[in-house]
């Protein structure tokens, strides 16, 4: 790539941080610092704001708006919970943030197959690749996921970190972002793998690692949607509750093609629900 190709990459970056910082810190605190910095920032402010924003909004309808109607009163996690939870993600957050951070550094300078704008490859391109994209997202977090229980010491050392919340009553969408931080990046880090191997749109890359906060937090709430083929909380209930299934990530496929899979549906697992 040129050197003015990927000035498009930092230009919209620059953008980003002047939207997000600017419009919340006084131009004196960030406009001075380290152009990576100011990104940190802006990914540490967004990522905080998505993560509470979400969790709240998850909680208020499901346990309050909804109250009996989703979640039985005996299985709402308590608010010392909750809070935990919330603590935990927090204290990992600042960690978390670098990985995009560095996502976008690489990008900028050209180390990746990103572009910057769809009419680059046009719309059936764009698509193209982003279904190839997600799909080495989903079997590289199935592997990383997978990996983190079957490695005793990654296990206890980092996975476990978010397994204390195993049952329906101690999880809520706040344990969505609930990991030690290193296990956080690994299972985010197929996301940025994949910019080295397909060509991907860099506004939706970055779109796709921040929306991981709001589906984590889907995955978590307890409520069996029933939407095949999507991975959501009835099969992560199961994976909390039994350890060795139900590994994947936006899908049932990889478990399915890999034997993994437990399906809510079934007599002898709708029971742990």
């Amino acid at each position: 790539m040129g050197d003015e190709y990927l000035r498009l990459f930092v230009e919209e970056t620059a953008l980003y941080n002047r939207i997000v910082v600017g419009n919340l810190l006084p131009y004196g605190l960030w406009v001075h610092l380290p152009h990576y910095l100011q990104t940190w920032l802006r990914n540490y402010i967004a990522a905080t704001f998505i993560y509470l924003a979400s969790g709240f909004l998850w909680c208020l309808y499901i346990y309050y708006l909804k109250r009996n109607v989703y979640v039985a009163k005996d299985s709402i996690p308590s608010r010392k919970a909750m809070m935990l939870q919330i603590y935990v993600a927090m204290k990992a957050m600042p960690w978390y943030c670098i990985l995009p951070t560095l996502s976008e550094y690489m990008v900028e300078n050209g180390w990746t197959k990103c572009f910057s704008r769809i009419s680059d490859v046009g719309w059936i391109g764009h698509l193209v690749y982003l279904m190839i994209y997600l799909t080495l997202v989903e079997f590289g977090i199935y592997w990383m996921h997978r990996e983190l229980h079957d490695i005793k010491f990654l296990y206890k050392h980092l996975h476990a970190t978010h397994h204390i919340y195993n049952k329906q009553n101690t999880l809520s969408p706040f344990a969505g972002l609930a990991f030690h931080p290193l296990d956080g990046i690994l299972q985010a880090v197929p996301h940025v793998i994949a910019l080295f191997i397909v060509p991907a749109h860099f506004t939706t890359h970055m779109g796709l690692l921040f929306l991981e906060a709001i589906w984590t937090a889907n995955i978590h709430d307890c409520i069996h949607a029933n939407l095949w083929p999507v991975m959501g909380a009835g099969y992560h209930t199961i994976h909390h509750t039994t350890y060795r299934h139900n590994y994947g990530h936006y899908t049932i496929w990889m478990d399915w093609m890999l034997g993994t899979l437990r399906d809510p549906g079934d007599d002898a697992w709708g029971k742990l629900m």
